[in-house]
C-alpha cells in the first residue's frame, strides 16, 4: 500500500485577501480574472494603495497545489506537499500550517535566506479574485526539493500549472513526473488559469510530457488549450492530453471523463461571494474521492459540493470541521 495518497508539488504563498471594486482594479491597472506575476515593490504599491480596505479572510498558507493538498489531507487522505520558503516569519508560519492540515512536507536541510512568495487576492462584489503574486523564493523551487522515494510511494502525484512560469520549477514538474512514471504512480495536473495556457502553452506540453494519467481545468483553460469554440469539442481533444479529467463549469457544474465514459455532474447552488480556491477545492476533493474508491461521477459530485462550500465564504479554505461536515 502506498504511503501516500497524494504527492503534491506547487509554490507556496501567503495569502493576504482584500475587497475591492471594479474601478480599484481598473485604475491599478490590475487584469481581473487572472493570475499576475509581480516584484515585490509592486505588490506593496498596491497593498499601499488599498490600505484602507476590508481584509476579507486572515493570513493562510497559499497557492494552487497546496489549497488542493490541504483540502485532501483535511478530508483524510494521507498527502505530501513540495515547496520552497525562506527561513523568515511567513516561512515558519507557512511550514507549520500545512503541519496543522496533516500535509507531511519534505524538507532538504535548513531553510534559505530570502523572502517566502505572497500572494495578494483582491475580490470583487461579483465574486471573481484577481492574484497578484510576488513568487519570492519559490520561484526557485527545483529538483532538489522533490522527495522521489515519497513520490514513488504515492497512490498520484500532483502538479500546478503555475510551476511554468518558473525557470527552475518547470524542470522540477518534468522530473518529478518521470520520477512516477518510471514507478507506475498515477500523474495529475491542473492547467491552473486561463493566462498559463495563453502565454506558457508550450511549458505546460513539457510538464505534462507525452500525457497525464488526469488533468484539470476550467472551461476557458480547456478552450484554450484545445483551440476549441465549444466544451463538447474541447472535451474530445483533450483525450489527446490525458487519460481522463475533470473539467469545472463554475455553477453549472463539471464534466469528468473516466477513460471510458463523459459524465456531466451537476453544480451546487451557492451565494458566491469569493471563488479563489474554488478550482483547488474540486481538485482536492476530487483526488480525495479517488484515494477512498470512488467513481469519477460520486468524485465529481462531492467535488462540486465542497467547491460551492468554498466559494459561499471568504477564502480559499474551508474550516476543518466544514470538511468533516461535507463527509457526512
Amino acid at each position: 500500500m502506498a504511503k501516500f495518497h497524494i504527492y503534491g508539488l506547487g509554490a507556496a504563498l501567503v495569502d493576504t485577501e482584500l475587497e475591492v471594486s471594479d474601478s480599484d482594479l481598473e485604475s491599478l491597472g490590475v487584469e481581473k480574472g487572472l493570475m499576475t506575476l509581480v516584484d515585490e515593490a509592486r505588490q506593496q504599491q498596491l497593498i499601499d494603495h488599498l490600505s484602507d480596505h476590508l481584509v476579507t479572510s486572515k493570513r493562510a498558507s497559499g497557492g494552487s497545489a497546496a489549497n488542493t493538498i490541504i483540502a485532501a489531507s483535511y478530508f483524510g487522505a494521507n498527502t505530501c506537499y513540495a515547496c520552497k520558503v525562506a527561513d523568515d516569519d511567513n516561512g515558519q508560519f507557512y511550514l507549520q500550517d500545512l503541519s496543522d492540515a496533516g500535509v507531511t512536507h519534505h524538507r532538504n536541510g535548513s531553510l534559505p535566506a530570502g523572502t517566502t512568495g505572497k500572494c495578494l487576492v483582491l475580490i470583487t462584489p461579483d465574486a471573481e479574485r484577481s492574484m497578484n503574486t510576488f513568487l519570492g523564493i519559490s520561484e526557485t523551487i527545483g529538483s532538489d526539493n522533490l522527495d522521489a522515494d515519497a513520490i514513488a510511494n504515492s497512490d498520484y502525484l500532483y502538479m500546478e500549472g503555475y510551476l511554468v512560469t518558473s525557470e527552475s520549477g518547470r524542470p522540477a514538474a518534468v522530473a518529478a513526473r518521470q520520477i512516477a512514471e518510471q514507478a507506475g504512480v498515477k500523474t495529475a495536473i491542473s492547467l491552473s488559469d486561463p493566462a498559463m495556457v495563453q502565454f506558457f502553452k508550450e511549458g505546460l506540453q513539457e510538464m505534462i510530457g507525452e500525457r497525464v494519467n488526469l488533468l484539470f481545468a476550467n472551461r476557458d483553460e480547456a478552450l484554450g488549450w484545445t483551440g476549441s469554440d465549444d466544451i463538447d469539442s474541447a472535451c474530445e481533444q483533450l483525450k489527446k492530453s490525458a487519460d481522463c479529467f475533470a473539467v469545472t463549469l463554475g455553477a453549472d457544474g463539471a464534466l469528468v471523463y473516466d477513460g471510458n465514459e463523459l459524465h456531466k455532474v451537476d453544480g451546487v447552488a451557492a451565494d458566491a461571494i469569493d471563488t479563489n480556491g474554488a478550482g483547488d477545492m474540486f481538485a482536492g476533493a476530487f483526488l480525495y474521492g479517488l484515494s477512498q474508491g470512488w467513481d469519477y461521477p460520486k468524485s465529481g459530485s462531492f467535488a462540486c459540493r465542497a467547491a460551492a462550500q468554498v466559494v459561499s465564504q471568504y477564502g480559499p479554505r474551508l474550516r476543518a470541521e466544514q470538511h468533516r461536515e461535507l463527509l457526512t
